[in-house]
């Protein structure tokens, strides 16, 4: 049974794509700070309670995964804080930065040998602010832009071997990461995204022929729309 590594797996679109490598016949191994409980009756899933946005956890975690025959990783885990730059705390800046981009860069160190030998995938959930500029988002985007211009390089870095990196960029995306903000998705089906559409293009990444592989997968809502609390 192939194994995928999905950050993020307890909510949002870690979960969905998590459930959705379950049900395509994947052992999936979820990291996240809290439990995704629907999902540890499984028998093909396991947890690694971990946050992503300690340096020190995350190392000691990398340490472990050096030892792991993987197939699959998925780096999901990320959050946002939107405010005048003036206005985000050290902390904030340090947590997202390191969440975003850091730890995603040692996750896909510590298992690249494994990847390329199985011939597997990388996949980066960055964001559409990725390519684009938006107020009060610098350093969300920055992080998401410098996850972008990562898999970018190791995609070239890497064409020698049979690993396919794909980087996907999805729009708003109805999901608890705008539980603390003060702006949500649309109520409108036309005017976000789902989850399950995450999910959606991470299988029609894998059942592409391996050969061919989606570089760069943007994932835009039919028509805008934003909802202000």
């Amino acid at each position: 049974m192939k194994k995928a590594l999905v950050t993020g797996a307890s909510s949002g679109i870690g979960y969905n794509i998590s459930h959705r490598l379950l049900n395509l016949g994947y052992e999936v191994i979820g990291i996240s700070r809290t439990l995704p409980n629907d999902l540890l009756s499984h028998k093909s899933f396991t947890h690694i309670k971990c946050d992503l946005s300690d340096e020190k956890q995350t190392i000691s975690l990398c340490e472990d995964l050096k030892s792991q025959e993987l197939d699959i990783l998925i780096n999901c885990a990320g959050f946002g804080k939107f405010e005048p730059h003036e206005e985000l705390n050290l902390k904030t800046i340090t947590q997202m930065s390191f969440l975003n981009l850091t730890a995603p860069m040692l996750l896909t160190n510590a298992t690249l040998r494994s990847l390329k030998k199985n011939a597997g995938y990388l996949i980066n959930i960055s964001s559409i602010e990725a390519l684009r500029a938006s107020k009060f988002a610098g350093v969300y985007s920055a992080t998401k832009a410098g996850l972008k211009a990562f898999s970018d390089s190791l995609f070239e870095e890497s064409r020698k071997s049979n690993l396919s990196i794909s980087n996907i960029n999805p729009d708003m995306t109805q999901s608890f990461f705008y539980d603390s903000l003060r702006f949500d998705v649309s109520d409108k089906e036309n005017e976000k995204l789902l989850t399950s559409d995450i999910a959606d293009a991470v299988e029609h990444i894998l059942n592409m022929r391996k050969g061919a592989v989606v570089s760069e997968y943007t994932i835009r809502s039919l028509n805008f729309g934003i909802k202000k609390k």
